[in-house]
């Protein structure tokens, strides 16, 4: 690859699964998630039994790739994408958007696989975006909430929510959780490189694009319980990061520059061109 990343292994479906156009399609990024996968994924198609769930693992150590392997050899409605090294949330929910994407989704599904999203939620979720183009599963509006944090947990998340929302204009409550569903024609059109990695910061980046290219955002209230099952990821760089890049999002902005120009100047490209030229089924929702 061009930035010297290891290239990911192709998809591994299982056997007679062919592209499933129209689906929903649920993301679940894997690392040393072994404990976790079997209960979580059962759970996933169990609330949506019409979907695609594609497992998408960095490499786990600790057999979490192999187990996918086996969950999709016995399960046609489960695709696995085995990435070569350990890279980061962003990088691989964007890995996992292409192949969703490429699949003729409708409908597209991130979530973490540790149960702290709670796949009782999904439906919800989803019917959402009947009337919304992304649907953010919100601890922070009512009827919504946090459970088994302690006090410093929560206000680093209210506070880097209250944060973003200020610098950046944005309305929404939540701006860093990643229990999302997005319509394919509103991914689509966000640019897949140039998007900042960190847990937190790919959050508050990715709804941040969807609002400035007038995407129909609506919130959906969950309650989010802290991991059953290891160790956290959160780290106090991640933190650190996400101040960093939320400054540098709204200075870009104001400049004319950065990722959400790259994305505008995109758009207006797909505007100009022929209506044959091109065409995917899958364009940006338009601003108006």
């Amino acid at each position: 690859m061009p930035d010297g990343s290891p290239a990911p292994r192709p998809v591994v479906p299982a056997p007679g699964l062919a592209a499933v156009a129209g689906a929903t399609w649920v993301i679940l990024p894997t690392y040393n998630e072994a404990s976790n996968l079997g209960p979580i994924s059962g759970a996933i198609l169990e609330r949506l039994p019409d979907a695609v769930l594609l497992i998408v693992d960095d490499a786990s150590p600790d057999g979490t790739g192999r187990l996918a392997d086996e969950l999709a050899a016995a399960d046609p409605r489960i695709r696995v994408r085995h990435r070569a090294a350990k890279q980061g949330l962003g990088p691989a929910y964007l890995d996992g958007f292409g192949v969703a994407l490429a699949g003729g989704a409708a409908r597209v599904v991130q979530m973490d696989a540790d149960w702290s999203h709670d796949p009782g939620y999904l439906p919800g979720l989803v019917g959402a975006l009947e009337q919304s183009d992304l649907a953010l599963g919100s601890r922070y509006v009512r009827g919504g909430g946090v459970r088994d944090w302690g006090l410093a947990r929560r206000v680093i998340s209210r506070g880097g929510s209250l944060f973003a929302r200020t610098v950046l204009g944005l309305h929404e409550h939540d701006l860093t959780g990643g229990f999302k569903a997005w319509r394919a024609e509103l991914l689509a059109g966000l640019p897949r490189d140039g998007i900042h990695s960190g847990g937190y910061v790919f959050q508050i980046e990715m709804t941040y694009l969807a609002d400035r290219l007038g995407g129909r955002i609506v919130e959906v209230p969950i309650v989010f319980t802290d991991r059953r099952v290891g160790v956290s990821k959160m780290s106090r760089r991640i933190i650190f990061e996400a101040f960093a890049v939320v400054l540098r999002l709204r200075w870009d902005e104001l400049r004319g520059r950065g990722t959400l120009a790259r994305a505008r100047a995109a758009r207006q490209a797909r505007r100009a061109a022929p209506p044959d030229a091109g065409a995917s089924g899958h364009d940006a929702v338009d601003a108006g």
